[in-house]
């Protein structure tokens, strides 16, 4: 985020209230060191700045005077709760309280770790506890709409067996995205079953079925750059690897196309690949290598989807429903 965009955000009418010169500072400091030093997302980073501007504007009031860096040592956990609690009652939700804690903890150990400002009663506050959100997969002929539609709103034909290779492989073989996209030119002609690298450098062998092997052997017969073990297996369109952005892209145009619900995402299939498994009576355990989940109580949500498909089931199917 650049600086003028940064003193923008924290400028804004929103955060102006008993903005002290000081305390720009300080934010500014902070937001630096978060999106340099542990690189989080724009996003986040954005996040946080706007949830600190908050909790300083808070502080002025609550405390009754400008803050300095040195009040933060003397703060309680009584006053987090009791900022928590405004913006509790200005709506925000279970999720966006808790990010806020998040936020106002990297702050204190930023404060710590630079300015040697410790402050226990912070470390031990909890946020909301949150339940366990379900997968959102697309359905089955959702999921087939998507990877048939994809052909024709490419501009090129061999951008069109790209983009059908790139859905096959999330849905018929549950890849990442970035699992997906990271693969090589080596995996041409497509194999029974691929190699793939997945978080925190854990290895799986994933099968591929006929349907994915043949999308990727089409997209090698029209793709106009080199495919080799040195190259990228998915182009983007100016000869360098495919990017998640594009993939992204593409999948809003055939959400909007085919009516699907903005949860119709890149991510969506390869939850529907491990929900239709499950549908059909596959293993659990199978369906925790399939996926490279280290823990199967990560497999498990997906039985929760399925239950609740069961049940929207019974309860439109039955007489007493």
């Amino acid at each position: 985020m650049r600086v003028e965009e940064r003193a923008r955000m924290l400028q804004s009418p929103l955060n102006l209230a008993h903005r002290h010169f000081a305390e720009m500072e300080i934010l500014t400091a902070f937001l630096d060191y978060v999106e340099r030093e542990r690189r989080l997302a724009a996003n986040t980073v954005e996040a946080y700045g706007h949830d600190l501007a908050s909790f300083f504007g808070f502080l002025n009031g609550h405390l009754g005077e400008d803050i300095g860096i040195k009040a933060f040592r003397h703060l309680h956990a009584s006053d987090i709760r009791a900022f928590l609690a405004r913006r509790r009652r200005e709506g925000l939700s279970d999720a966006s309280i808790a990010r806020v804690l998040s936020a106002i903890k990297s702050f204190y150990h930023w404060l710590d770790r630079h300015h040697g400002i410790e402050n226990p009663e912070i470390a031990f506050l909890q946020g909301p506890k949150r339940g366990a959100r379900l997968p959102r997969p697309v359905s089955v002929s959702a999921a087939k709409d998507m990877i048939e539609t994809a052909e024709a709103f490419a501009e090129e034909p061999w951008i069109g067996a790209r983009d059908v290779a790139v859905l096959t492989l999330l849905y018929g073989a549950g890849l990442r995205i970035s699992e997906a996209l990271g693969l090589n030119g080596d995996v041409r002609p497509a194999p029974e079953r691929l190699r793939i690298t997945g978080k925190g450098g854990k290895v799986r062998i994933v099968p591929l079925i006929p349907a994915v092997r043949k999308a990727m052997d089409d997209y090698v017969r029209y793709c106009p750059y080199t495919i080799s073990k040195e190259t990228p297996f998915f182009y983007g369109a100016r000869g360098k690897r495919l990017q998640p952005a594009i993939v992204q892209k593409t999948v809003q145009v055939l959400r909007g196309a085919l009516g699907l619900p903005e949860t119709a995402t890149p991510h969506a299939l390869r939850h529907a690949f491990a929900t239709h498994l499950l549908a059909h009576r596959a293993d659990l355990r199978a369906i925790q290598t399939l996926l490279g989940h280290a823990s199967l109580s990560t497999t498990q949500v997906y039985t929760g989807v399925d239950s609740e498909r069961l049940r929207a089931v019974v309860a439109s199917a039955h007489p007493r429903g």
